[in-house]
This record gives structure tokens, C-alpha cells and sequence, in this order.
């Protein structure tokens, strides 16, 4: 079974993906850095789970069908 990500992290990621579409992507180090550089988040954990969940998100927006 995987991790369940709370709303906290979601919506988080989701805002910050509507905010900035051109700067997340599929690469999760590259999600690190950007966040890194908005100084967002306070918690370095928080950071990577962010950072993780926008890799999911950016996949699901740039699907093509």
C-alpha cells in the first residue's frame, strides 16, 4: 500500500502548480530546487513531500490523450 498524502500537502502542491505551471515538472530534484527558491515551505521534510507529490500532479496535467 502506498503513503497517503494529507490535504495540507496537497493543496499546497496544487496551488503552488496553478501559481507557477512553467517551473514544476516530472523531475523531482528540480521540484526541490524551485521550492527552495520561493521559500515556501519552513520544514525541509514538508519540502520533499511537496516536492514529490508535484511530480504525480505535473504527470497528471500534462497527459495527453
Amino acid at each position: 500500500m502506498g503513503r497517503i498524502r494529507g490535504k495540507d500537502i496537497k493543496g499546497v502542491a496544487f496551488d503552488v502548480y496553478d501559481a507557477y505551471p512553467e517551473r514544476f515538472n516530472e523531475d523531482y530534484e528540480n521540484n526541490k530546487k524551485n521550492l527552495d527558491e520561493l521559500n515556501i515551505l519552513d520544514k525541509k521534510k514538508r519540502r520533499n513531500r511537496v516536492a514529490g507529490y508535484l511530480v504525480r500532479v505535473a504527470r497528471k496535467r500534462t497527459k495527453k490523450f
